[in-house]
């Protein structure tokens, strides 16, 4: 089982604690064994390669998401076996990267692996504003989707 470490887990030594507005965990600890799942950057494209919802931050940020669980459940994964995410955004406004990670705060919820968020000044494909990568670990085939 994965360990996630939140803010009251970072003292050390006579440092105190990180700071706990983060919604996110710190670090997460993947035990001997674990199966790894690298994805790729999660697009808002549909399965012809059209971006969709142009200059909708949100919209795309939820289709990045579904992309996402499919790669992660194709691979015998799921949302809830991410141990770090990376969300790009093609924006300069701060606004637009908390649409963007509300969105996917939201879509994770109650887990929250580590996770980054970046506003970058372009991504891959034309109208393209969001893109999800993920880190995905599970220990055993019962912990894996579908499994009895």
């Amino acid at each position: 089982m994965v360990t996630f470490l939140e803010a009251a887990d970072t003292a050390v030594g006579d440092a105190p604690p990180l700071s706990d507005v983060a919604e996110y965990a710190y670090a997460a600890i993947v035990p001997p064994g674990a199966s790894l799942v690298q994805v790729a950057g999660a697009c808002p494209l549909d399965a012809n390669g059209v971006p969709l919802f142009p200059e909708n931050v949100r919209g795309q940020a939820q289709v990045c998401v579904q992309n996402l669980q499919q790669s992660l459940e194709a691979a015998g994964a799921s949302l809830e076996h991410l141990i770090k995410t990376t969300v790009y955004v093609a924006s300069t406004r701060q606004e637009d990267l908390v649409a963007a990670w509300e969105v996917i705060r939201d879509a994770l919820a109650p887990h929250r692996p580590p996770s980054t968020l970046l506003g970058v000044a372009a991504l891959g494909y034309d109208h393209q504003l969001v893109e999800i990568e993920g880190l995905a670990a599970f220990t055993a085939a019962a912990e894996a989707p579908g499994a009895d």
